[in-house]
């Protein structure tokens, strides 16, 4: 409560303070409209860190369904007489479970799986159990017993949900049954029971809500993928970044294992387990159910462009200092041959291989691909003489499609300092810049990108946040500062085509990386300050933008600018003129913004401020208090296409004026 009196007060503050000597005016010019916004200007990167994919966003709520972790038991308990064999059906997935009679009949064959930190569970909701199994023997058709469980309860009864399975069949078959729960849990689990004394196999044993983003049944979860449209992103990067490179070349995200029918895209090794010794997660693993036609599918479903990411040929340069453990250059080829095919997979006809597969997967029509990248972090000579091939051959069979090369890890120095002029040479569309940067360097950052080579390249910010020095968490203030720094980027739209915030999923017990823009735990999603930040400049991108001065400099949050940082644009279509100001200071800041170069008697009617504010900087959003930190709404006076009033301390501003 007292919260969210002190952010009124702050809102009133806003309105009602008169104009005073300090006041600061900001001049933006009406008269010609700057550099078109471009749609892909703010968006999205994920990467399967934090385990963003399974036990995330992917809504596959088994671990280790097709028993292909190298412990091929790993996340199940099992009872009886359970044996692991290695013929299955599916040829890159070959193991499956035999479960066969215990020997008594009061003793009992059981597998249980408590998925990934457990089984979240909603009252009412239905899950769609579904299991690949046959009958060992000719008989009588064997049946298995399908039990959603609270082990953890002082109740009567752990099991809380009953279905039977009839396996009628010697041959490998899908069977499914729907469960409903009775029951919200965090950390249930599935059991399955053989009943009777008949054997029977069981392979990729899988437990979906039905009620997924879209209602698709390979589907993501609905929560996580709503918190991401809500977003309205341009772009959508993926895979990631270190995993596109993997540890080794045999662990690199390789997109030709994620397509194709679910049961049979084998088992991956993420980079992301053992990165961290300090945050150490031995289940960590890629089920590859996430894969890049779900990829496409979603960005279709955001209205999104797709960025694909691929591996040049180099494994994780951090992790290997052998050249040996990259792709010789006389062998670099395959590589290629990779990106070329992803793109016809992505765009051709269904008369090509790769176009034929992903209309047999269920969308006959291109998905429209326009960018792709090449290489993650790589850097020094290595990287552009692997990245060359990949630009020749793409420019000669698709030269309508935009390359993403890289400056690196770091966000100036000398590798940033030579890659930059490589990636001109080479004729890169874009180069994707990364930041992971304190404090003050987000603070000095305003003007980062005025000065950069108009006739060279285009930016990708694709990777940024701020990290605060021994507080590395999703507080307010870092959220402030990447506002702040995002007025630079908008302002820059010329330059900048793309920028997208790092990480962007966490899960509360399996995060190795923070901070991270969403945070969730198996049933909650936490909407952080730096989500609603993100989301600020999505929704009021505008068309066009428009210059914006303070004593005829661009408000920059220089020294004699009082911790100010400001940007503005136009909304072409309905004549909205969007102002984005951000208080870093510790003062409240006496602002007029003023429209000049308007027609004559052109006057704006109306105008509203969208505010978000904390006094405590340390203050989060959490899975125990999620709203917390919010936007608010309030209305603004406009008298003679001004506004004037306090932007209080610490906040971050959105004026919208409407004509």
């Amino acid at each position: 409560m007292r919260k969210l009196l002190t952010l009124t007060v702050a809102c009133a503050m806003l309105i009602t303070m008169s104009l005073q000597a300090q006041t600061h005016e900001m001049i933006v010019q009406m008269k010609k409209v700057g550099a078109p916004i471009q749609s892909t200007m703010y968006g999205l990167f994920f990467e399967d860190i934090n385990f963003a994919a399974d036990g995330g966003l992917y809504a596959e709520l088994v671990q280790n369904r097709s028993f292909e972790f190298p412990q091929h038991l790993y996340g199940w308990k099992t009872v009886g007489n359970v044996q692991v064999l290695d013929n299955g059906p599916f040829e890159r997935n070959p193991h499956y479970v035999r479960l066969g009679y215990a020997g008594h009949k009061h003793k009992f064959t059981v597998i249980e799986n408590s998925g990934t930190f457990g089984i979240g569970l909603k009252e009412g909701a239905t899950y769609r159990f579904s299991v690949w199994a046959r009958q060992v023997t000719t008989g009588a058709p064997c049946k298995i017993r399908v039990e959603l469980c609270d082990p953890y309860t002082n109740g009567e009864r752990q099991a809380f949900v009953t279905q039977r399975l009839t396996i009628d069949s010697k041959e490998w078959k899908k069977y499914e049954v729907v469960l409903q729960s009775t029951r919200t849990l965090q950390k249930a689990s599935l059991r399955v029971f053989l009943e009777g004394q008949q054997a029977v196999d069981l392979e990729h044993v899988s437990l979906f809500p039905t009620d997924t983003w879209k209602g698709r049944e390979n589907g993501l979860r609905k929560d996580l993928a709503q918190a991401l449209s809500d977003l309205k992103p341009g772009i959508f990067r993926f895979p990631g970044g270190c995993i596109v490179e993997g540890t080794d070349l045999e662990t690199r995200y390789n997109w030709k294992n994620t397509v194709g029918p679910v049961e049979n895209r084998p088992l991956n090794e993420n980079r992301w387990q053992y990165t961290f010794p300090y945050r150490y997660l031995p289940d960590y693993y890629q089920s590859y159910g996430l894969g890049f036609f779900e990829f496409f599918q979603l960005c279709e479903d955001l209205g999104a462009d797709a960025l694909p990411v691929v591996s040049c040929g180099l494994a994780c340069q951090f992790q290997n200092d052998d050249p040996a453990a990259h792709q010789p250059m006389d062998k670099i080829d395959s590589y290629v041959q990779d990106a070329l095919d992803l793109i016809e997979f992505a765009n051709g006809s269904t008369d090509t291989k790769w176009g034929k597969l992903r209309a047999e997967m269920g969308h006959e029509a291109p998905f429209n691909l326009k960018y792709i990248g090449i290489g993650n972090e790589q850097w020094d000579a290595i990287y552009p003489e692997h990245l060359e091939p990949f630009v020749k051959a793409i420019r000669k069979a698709y030269p309508n499609i935009k390359i993403v090369g890289s400056s690196g890890p770091n966000s100036e120095g000398d590798q940033f300092d030579y890659l930059w002029p490589e990636m001109k040479r080479l004729g890169a569309d874009l180069v994707d810049e990364h930041f992971y940067r304190p404090a003050d360097w987000f603070l000095s950052q305003g003007a980062r990108y005025d000065n950069y080579d108009r006739k060279g390249p285009k930016v990708f910010a694709g990777e940024y946040a701020c990290h605060i020095t021994g507080k590395k968490y999703n507080h307010f203030y870092p959220a402030l500062l990447e506002a702040a720094f995002m007025t630079g980027l908008e302002r820059n739209a010329d330059i900048v085509h793309m920028a997208t915030y790092a990480p962007l999923f966490a899960h509360v017990e399996g995060w190795q990386w923070r901070p991270d823009l969403i945070w969730f735990d198996n049933l909650n999603v936490v909407r952080t300050a730096s989500y609603y930040v993100q989301k600020l400049y999505s929704t009021y991108k505008g068309t066009n933008v428009l210059n914006l001065t303070m004593n005829g400099k661009p408000v920059t949050g220089d020294s004699e600018q009082d911790g100010l940082f400001a940007s503005s644009v136009m909304n072409s279509t309905n004549g909205k003129v969007y102002v984005k100001v951000a208080n870093t200071s510790s003062n409240n800041q006496y602002v007029s913004v003023k429209l000049e170069g308007l027609k004559k008697g052109k006057n704006y009617k109306s105008a509203k401020a969208v505010v978000l504010q904390s006094d405590d900087l340390e203050a989060e959003n959490s899975i125990d208090n999620p709203n917390l930190i919010q936007p608010v709404e309030i209305d603004l006076q406009i008298t003679n296409n001004t506004v004037s009033g306090s932007i209080p301390a610490h906040a971050f501003v959105v004026v919208i004026i409407n004509e």
